[in-house]
């Protein structure tokens, strides 16, 4: 048998004996992978970490699937980054919709010169979010990674006295550790 006919049959084996188990935890995400930017903005997020607490939790949820929390922080500064999800079941399945399947509760940044931004309350942020390597909702130690795509967040810039709202985009894809 040739050396490449081998590997294939080797491969086949793999895949019929263990079939199409994700394999679990965030691959190749980097930590810093969560960006915001637009409008002189780029800010990065990074050590999001996801803990199952129920903090929102949805009320038609199957029985035993407990809400996520992810929570991080601005690369080089304290500035928060909290999300929601209320059914981390569904992460798997395809691509949810940020601002309302996953819930930005806290965002914020040092932007230099004396500037910061805050999540504005109005309009509600659009998107989307998918995860890989997902497994047990979330709640597996080896993490997973978020893909955050076509992201719209509305923020509230504050420059001194001078207060503006920014429509900025956050994209990317982000490891996030198991709890």
């Amino acid at each position: 048998m040739s050396h490449s006919r081998f590997l294939s049959a080797i491969s086949v084996l793999v895949l019929s004996c263990c079939g199409s188990d994700p394999v679990c935890g965030p691959g190749m995400a980097a930590d810093n992978g969560l960006e915001l930017a637009g409008t002189g903005v780029d800010v990065h997020y990074k050590d999001l970490h996801a803990s199952a607490n129920n903090d929102c939790p949805d009320p038609s949820a199957p029985s035993g699937v407990i809400s996520l929390t992810i929570g991080g922080s601005q690369d080089g500064s304290a500035f928060p980054v909290t999300l929601c999800i209320p059914r981390p079941d569904r992460l798997s399945s395809g691509a949810l919709a940020l601002g309302t399947d996953v819930k930005i509760i806290d965002l914020g940044a040092d932007i230099g010169n004396g500037c910061t931004l805050a999540r504005a309350t109005t309009p509600d942020p659009t998107g989307t979010v998918k995860a890989s390597g997902l497994c047990g909702n979330g709640k597996d130690p080896a993490g997973f990674a978020l893909t955050f795509e076509n992201g719209v967040v509305p923020m509230k810039r504050t420059c001194g006295a001078q207060v503006d709202v920014l429509n900025l985009a956050l994209t990317g894809t982000v490891a996030v550790a198991g709890p």
